[in-house]
């Protein structure tokens, strides 16, 4: 992949929540629930799946590239010349999970790109938490 090279940056959001991971994974992994906190799609938990994320302002080709569940999950992220990759990390905590989410491959020419991701997913976390508050 292109814009993986030393040149290359990383968008890091971390998060501690008050929930399982069990419940984290569900939020992460099921169509829609990823409607409700992030784009829609047609997501399945299944390496190898390719899927579309449709946003306002185009749609976002990706692939799952690892599942392990409700400890990590990876897929492919790309659009507008962006070759990325986002990895959610779930680790148990005593009050619940702690999330991480990565997302790298941004280059030094993708500025926009790479600020809108720290915004964007800043928001979508936000979502996340109240979605998974949200689950039995």
């Amino acid at each position: 992949m292109n814009g993986a090279g030393k040149d290359s940056r990383t968008v890091v959001k971390e998060r501690d929540l008050r929930h399982a991971p069990e419940k984290v994974w569900r939020a992460l992994t099921q169509k829609h629930l990823i409607e409700e906190w992030l784009m829609e799609s047609d997501f399945k938990a299944e390496v190898g799946h390719r899927f579309e994320l449709d946003a306002e302002w185009g749609t976002i080709a990706c692939k799952v590239l690892a599942v392990e569940p409700q400890k990590s999950l990876s897929y492919s992220w790309q659009a507008h010349g962006l070759e990325s990759v986002v990895t959610w990390t779930l680790t148990e905590t005593d009050t619940g999970t702690h999330l991480r989410m990565e997302q790298t491959g941004f280059t030094a020419d993708q500025e926009q790109a790479y600020r809108g991701a720290i915004s964007g997913w800043t928001r979508f976390l936000d979502k996340l938490e109240q979605v998974t508050a949200g689950l039995d």
